[in-house]
C-alpha cells in the first residue's frame, strides 16, 4: 500500500466531487409482480420518476419516458404497485396512470384533479384501490381499470389516509387513518371493513386497532386471507400483531423492538407475508442499524437472515411465488442497491452508482452517546475522517449534521452526503436528538411541545461531547440541517454564539407562526404538538422563531432554499437574509429555481456541493 500524503484536514482530494453526488440514482421503492416472475423498481433521475422492470436474467427495461412517476399526497411515496403484469403508476399530473409491463401505451384511469398515491390493484384486476386528495380533502377511493367511469369513495371523512389494502378474496380492504393534530406516529386507526356488492363504498366498518395515543403501521392481509397483520406502537416500543379473521384472536409475534419508520411518505413496507402464509420476513431497527428476520407463526421463532455486509434495509417485497425476498438494502460503505435474497444467496438487480469507491475512502460511523442535561442519554452516530491516500495531525474539523422532521432518524445507511465530508478529512456527527425515533416511544414523544429547546441544546450537546471526547477542533466546528434541522441550526447560532465556526441551513424554517398558518395540510398541525397551540402560546411561537432573534447571529451562515418549496417558502429564507446584510454577518445564499422541499435536479445538487466547498474553504478551514 502507498504512503499516505499529508495534507490538511479539508483539503483532502475526494472520489465525492459534486458531479458525482448529482449523478447518483435515488432508488425509492422495488415491488414483485403477482406471480413472481419479475421486479419493478423507481428510480429517480435527477427531477423524473422512471419505473424499471426486470425479469429474470434478462435485461432490465425502463416502462415510461415520457410521464414522471412521482406521487403527490403530502411528500410523495406510494407511487405505483403492480399486478399480473400490469403497473398503475401516479403521475406528476396527479391522475394515476395502468400500464402494461409487456407492451402498449399507459392509459389514465382518474380524471385530472387533486393527487393520488398508494394505488393497489384488487385480485381480480379490475379496480384500483388509492389514496386522494383535493382542496384538502382526502379520501380513499375506487377507481375502474377498463371502464370509462367516474371513480367513487370508499370512505371518507378522516383527515388522513394511508396504507391501504384489498384482502385476497376481494369483498373486503383495510386502511390506516388518523385526525390532526396527531402526525401518523402519534396515533392512527387501522380499519377494516366490508366493500359494497355495488363497489364503491364500504359497510361493516370497524376500529381494529389505535386510537389518538397508539399508532398502528402497515396492514397486511395474508395470501390465505386468514390473518391481517400490522405494527403497534404499544407503549415504549413496537409490536408485530396479527388477528384470525375468522375468530378474532390476537397474537403478538415480535415485541418490544422498533419496527416501523416514521410515515412521512405513503408506501413504507417494513415487513412482507411469506407466500405460504405461515412466516413473515420484517427489518429490525437497533439504535440505526437494521437487520433482516424472519418469523414463523405456529412456534413464534424468530431468524436473522444472513444479509452480508449490508446495514440498512428498506421497503421489503417477498416473492409471492418463493421464499425470496427484494428490498433496497445498503451500508455505510455501500451506495443504495435493489437486491434479491434467498436462503441460497443474493443477487444484486440494480445499483445505484458506479460503486467505484474504495472501501478504504468511506468512514464507519460508530454509536455516540451523551448526557443532556436532565440526565437524557442522546443518541448519535460518529464518523471519522477517511481517506486512503490522505493524513493529517491533530483534531479534524467535523460538521453536526441535524435530521429534518423533527420526528425522524438517522441510521447506518449509506451517507453520500457524510462521506462527501468525512473523505475531504472533516469528521461527521449525525445527531439523533431527542424527538428522534428509533430509541422508544419515550425517547420520541420528548420533543412535544419542546421544539426549539431540546434539540438546539441537544445539538450543542452534541458540539460539547465531540470536544470532551477529542474527536474534533474546537475551533472548527460546523452544524448543518435541512428543514426542521434548518430551524435546530439557527437557533443553536443564536443561542450559542461562538460555539459553531459556521452553519449551513437548507430550507430551515425561520418563522414558526408563518409554518403554523402557510405550510401544507400534511403538518399544518404538527406545531400544535411540537410547541403548542395559537393563540394560547404565542409568546413561545415567538421566543423559538429564529427571525425575531436573528440579530444575535454572529457566526457565518449559508442559507439554501428551493424556489418551489410549498412546506417552508422561500420569503422565511429571505427573511432571514435580510436581517443577516443588515448586521453585516458574513453569509451567502442560494436560491434553485423549480427545486421544493429538497434537491431532486442533477445541476442543483452539483451546484450545492461546490457552494458549501467554498463557503467552509472560506469561514472555516482559514
Amino acid at each position: 500500500m502507498a504512503t499516505k500524503q499529508t495534507a490538511p484536514f479539508g483539503y483532502w482530494e475526494s472520489p465525492f466531487t459534486p458531479s458525482s453526488m448529482g449523478g447518483q440514482l435515488r432508488l425509492s421503492d422495488v415491488q414483485w409482480d403477482s406471480d413472481g416472475s419479475g421486479l419493478v423498481w423507481l428510480e429517480g433521475r435527477s427531477g423524473r420518476g422512471v419505473l424499471v422492470y426486470k425479469q429474470g436474467i434478462n435485461a432490465s427495461f425502463d416502462l415510461n419516458e415520457e410521464h414522471n412517476v412521482r406521487a403527490g399526497v403530502g411528500y410523495g411515496g406510494g407511487d405505483f404497485t403492480v399486478n399480473d403484469g400490469k403497473v398503475v403508476y401516479a403521475e406528476k399530473d396527479g391522475r394515476l396512470y395502468c400500464q402494461s409491463i409487456s407492451s402498449g401505451e399507459a392509459v389514465p384511469i382518474t380524471p385530472g384533479f387533486g393527487n393520488a398515491a398508494s394505488p393497489v390493484i384488487s385480485p381480480d384486476g379490475q379496480r384500483v384501490l388509492y389514496v386522494h386528495t383535493y382542496e384538502n380533502k382526502d379520501v380513499l377511493a375506487i377507481a375502474s381499470l377498463y371502464e370509462s367511469s367516474w371513480p367513487t369513495i370508499a370512505t371518507e371523512g378522516a383527515d388522513f389516509y394511508m396504507q391501504p389494502a384489498w384482502h385476497p378474496h376481494g369483498d373486503r380492504i383495510t386502511w390506516i387513518e388518523w385526525d390532526q393534530p396527531n402526525m401518523p406516529w402519534d396515533g392512527t386507526r387501522l380499519k377494516y371493513a366490508q366493500i359494497s356488492q355495488g363497489g364503491g363504498g364500504v359497510t361493516d366498518e370497524r376500529t381494529v386497532s389505535g386510537d389518538a395515543e397508539i399508532a398502528v403501521f402497515q396492514p397486511t392481509f395474508s395470501p390465505d386471507g386468514r390473518w391481517l397483520a400490522y405494527i403497534e406502537t404499544y407503549e415504549e416500543w413496537d409490536r408485530l400483531v396479527l388477528e384470525c379473521l375468522e375468530t378474532g384472536d390476537r397474537e403478538v409475534l415480535v415485541d418490544r423492538t422498533t419496527l416501523a419508520e416514521p410515515a412521512w411518505v405513503q408506501g413504507i413496507r417494513v415487513y412482507g407475508w411469506m407466500p405460504d402464509s405461515n412466516g413473515l420476513y420484517f427489518h429490525r431497527n437497533d439504535a440505526g442499524f437494521g437487520s433482516l428476520c424472519r418469523v414463523e407463526i405456529s412456534s413464534l421463532k424468530i431468524q436473522t437472515i444472513e444479509t452480508g455486509p449490508y446495514s440498512w434495509f428498506q421497503n421489503i417485497s417477498v416473492s409471492p411465488a418463493a421464499q425470496e425476498v427484494a428490498c433496497i438494502a445498503s451500508s455505510p460503505a455501500i451506495p443504495d442497491r435493489i437486491i434479491s435474497l434467498t436462503d441460497t444467496g443474493q443477487v444484486i438487480q440494480r445499483r445505484s452508482s458506479s460503486e467505484r469507491v474504495s472501501p478504504e475512502e468511506m468512514s464507519t460511523p460508530k454509536p455516540m452517546s451523551w448526557d443532556a442535561t436532565d440526565g437524557t442519554v442522546i443518541h448519535g452516530l460518529y464518523y471519522p475522517p477517511a481517506n486512503g491516500r490522505f493524513e493529517c495531525e491533530g483534531l479534524p474539523p467535523a460538521i453536526i449534521g441535524i435530521h429534518g422532521g423533527p420526528t425522524s432518524q438517522r441510521t447506518a445507511n449509506y451517507s453520500a452526503d457524510a462521506a462527501f465530508f468525512t473523505s475531504r478529512g472533516y469528521a461527521f456527527l449525525d445527531v439523533n436528538y431527542r424527538g428522534s425515533t428509533g430509541y422508544g416511544r419515550p425517547y420520541m414523544l420528548a420533543l412535544r411541545e419542546q421544539w426549539g429547546e431540546f434539540d438546539t441544546e441537544d445539538a450543542a450537546g452534541a458540539a460539547q461531547a465531540l470536544m470532551d471526547q477529542g474527536l474534533a477542533d474546537p475551533s472548527r466546528l460546523v452544524i448543518k440541517g435541512g428543514s426542521a434541522g434548518g430551524f435546530t441550526v439557527l437557533n443553536a447560532l443564536i443561542h450559542h454564539p461562538g460555539l459553531f465556526r459556521a452553519g449551513l441551513s437548507l430550507f430551515g424554517v425561520t418563522n414558526l407562526f408563518s409554518l403554523a398558518t402557510d405550510t401544507h395540510k400534511f403538518e399544518a398541525k404538527y406545531l400544535d404538538l411540537l410547541v403548542g397551540t395559537l393563540p394560547d402560546q404565542g409568546q413561545r411561537y415567538q421566543e423559538r422563531s429564529p427571525i425575531f432573534h436573528a440579530d444575535r447571529i454572529r457566526d457565518p451562515l449559508a442559507i439554501f432554499q428551493g424556489s418551489d418549496d410549498q412546506v417552508v417558502p422561500p420569503d422565511q429564507a429571505e427573511s432571514l437574509v435580510k436581517t443577516l446584510q443588515s448586521a453585516q454577518v458574513p453569509h451567502i445564499y442560494r436560491l434553485y429555481e423549480g427545486e421544493g422541499h429538497g434537491w431532486r435536479k442533477m445541476e442543483t445538487i452539483i451546484a450545492f456541493y461546490e457552494d458549501v466547498d467554498r463557503f467552509l474553504k472560506e469561514h472555516v478551514l482559514v
